[in-house]
């Protein structure tokens, strides 16, 4: 696996991505352009997509490099910049990289991860790989958000495996498909705490034709502690840790986020 989680892989999620109504109501936008601003950038966000928060941040007059390994998810992305003006199109570079090994020519004062791609690394080797990465392109005192599901022990014990499940509305895309996403636990592997998971599309076309289409993906499970040796192990101190975009402190509710704010130590 090279740790892109099938968006490299499977072109019709960059099709659709913008159109799930569950990213498209995800209260993280603010949150990130709050952090944004707070920084003054310069900005990488790693694992940008389709700029669902990268424009967004160039529009607060944010400069910030978009990194993602996936072609079809930044073609998508540079589409939806030309329809920007001209002095937000001029903040943003996009690049092309892998993200446990990139260089780029410059440090930036925030990095980060929003919507837990970093859990698409299913070895410590690709994490640490890729916190070292980030390490070496902040500047000094800059800091990391990460941002990783909290894992819930309910869910990780549920019987659910092998049945499609999610009460996601039915989107239209522009060109009138209509769209239903359902959720697949394949297997789970409790030893290295990685779920393989399918995401399931059923698409129907406007001559009624049917179509089925499925991401198969990976993630690895982070638990807190866990999580926090990875940083301090990498190099980082962490200053804030939050259930939710709100900032409310971990703990406040269960299982919420795990949205660490990390600074960079010397």
């Amino acid at each position: 696996m090279n740790g892109a989680g099938g968006y490299d892989t499977y072109t019709f999620i960059a099709d659709f991505y913008d159109h799930v109504t569950l990213y498209r109501e995800r209260t993280d936008t603010a949150f990130y352009v709050e952090a944004a601003r707070e920084s003054r950038g310069p900005v990488l966000e790693i694992g940008c997509g389709t700029g669902r928060i990268l424009i967004p941040t160039a529009r607060a007059g944010i400069n910030i490099t978009g990194l993602d390994l996936s072609s079809p998810m930044l073609e998508v992305c540079r589409r939806q910049l030309k329809g920007e003006p001209e002095e937000v199109q001029s903040r943003v570079q996009l690049v092309q990289a892998d993200m446990r090994n990139f260089a780029l020519s410059q440090t930036f004062d925030l990095v980060t991860i929003p919507f837990r791609p970093f859990q698409h690394l299913t070895t410590v080797e690709d994490q640490l790989s890729c916190l070292a990465c980030i390490h070496r392109h902040l500047a000094k005192g800059g800091r990391l958000i990460l941002d990783l599901f909290n894992p819930s022990l309910t869910y990780l014990t549920n019987d659910m495996l092998g049945k499609e499940t999610g009460d996601e509305p039915e989107f239209t895309m522009p060109d009138s498909r209509r769209v239903i996403r359902r959720h697949k636990l394949v297997s789970r592997d409790p030893f290295n705490q990685i779920n393989h998971s399918e995401l399931i599309y059923t698409v129907t076309h406007p001559d009624g034709r049917q179509e089925r289409l499925v991401h198969a993906f990976q993630m690895r499970y982070l638990f807190r502690f866990e999580a926090e040796h990875l940083l301090v192990r990498s190099g980082f101190a962490v200053k804030q840790l939050y259930a939710d975009y709100n900032k409310n402190p971990y703990g406040h509710i269960y299982p919420g986020e795990l949205i660490f704010v990390a600074e960079k130590a010397e």
